[in-house]
């Protein structure tokens, strides 16, 4: 995994939030989040950036930031979703690497994004993820932040809401602190497949797990596909689903130009 393969971002961009009306547009630092999000995937170095919107507005955004937008349909359910009509639109060859950066990550490290592509790359999973150690049990507990636990050879096992693993002796004694030796792991939601996955994907029945979590990635394990998972390389700081949220990021993109 020394090597960056040829890969291409895809960026979902959905308008119609339903927690954050217009998410995609609302401006940080005087822009709107998609270029920032798109500025971050040229970063990365990928063959092709383009995002996949159901919004004229969001494709009218873009112009002139070096980053292509395609108008998707507005009734998928989720951004894999949505990427499998673009990589049908765009006529990629099954093998081609798209790695999904959510339209809400304005922060997203390129060395992240690259990292999910090269995860994908050395693997026979047909799907790759990222992962970063959990900082506190607070962050553990907190059902906003998925948790997930991986085999031996790296493969997805679960990912949840609820804590994961559970420890029963340390928690029976203390809830307020992570023991120790515990491979607590906050999942990344970026994602890399091959593009002929993405059809798979997309074709698949939602599953039980899936809805009670309401985490679309378990739609793929239910169904018996894999799904490697890589630790991310530096922080990869959430992403916006909230107006304190975007807050936090306008206070750090502002530190940074200090």
């Amino acid at each position: 995994m020394d090597s960056v393969p040829d890969f291409v971002v895809a960026i979902p961009a959905r308008h119609g939030s339903t927690r954050l009306p217009g998410k995609p547009l609302l401006p940080i630092a005087g822009v709107p989040m998609i270029v920032h999000v798109a500025r971050r995937a040229l970063h990365a170095g990928a063959r092709e950036v383009i995002v996949a919107t159901e919004d004229q507005r969001i494709i009218d955004a873009l112009a002139g930031s070096g980053v292509d937008a395609v108008l998707t349909r507005a009734d998928h359910a989720s951004g894999s979703d949505r990427l499998a009509e673009l990589a049908a639109l765009r006529d990629w060859d099954a093998a081609t690497i798209v790695v999904n950066l959510q339209g809400d990550e304005p922060l997203a490290p390129a060395s992240g994004i690259r990292a999910v592509a090269m995860a994908l790359a050395a693997s026979t999973c047909p799907m790759a993820t990222l992962a970063t150690p959990v900082q506190s049990a607070h962050e553990l507990f907190d059902p906003n932040c998925v948790k997930l636990v991986r085999d031996a050879a790296n493969r997805a096992l679960y990912f949840s809401r609820a804590p994961l693993p559970w420890p029963r002796d340390a928690f029976a004694a203390n809830r307020d602190e992570l023991p120790v030796g515990i491979p607590f792991l906050r999942h990344i939601g970026i994602y890399a497949y091959r593009a002929g996955f993405l059809g798979t994907l997309a074709s698949l029945p939602r599953t039980p797990l899936e809805i009670a979590e309401s985490l679309e990635q378990l739609r793929a394990l239910e169904h018996g596909h894999a799904i490697v998972v890589a630790i991310a390389p530096e922080p990869f700081p959430a992403g916006v689903d909230t107006a304190e949220d975007l807050a936090r990021v306008e206070q750090i993109l502002a530190r940074a130009r200090q």
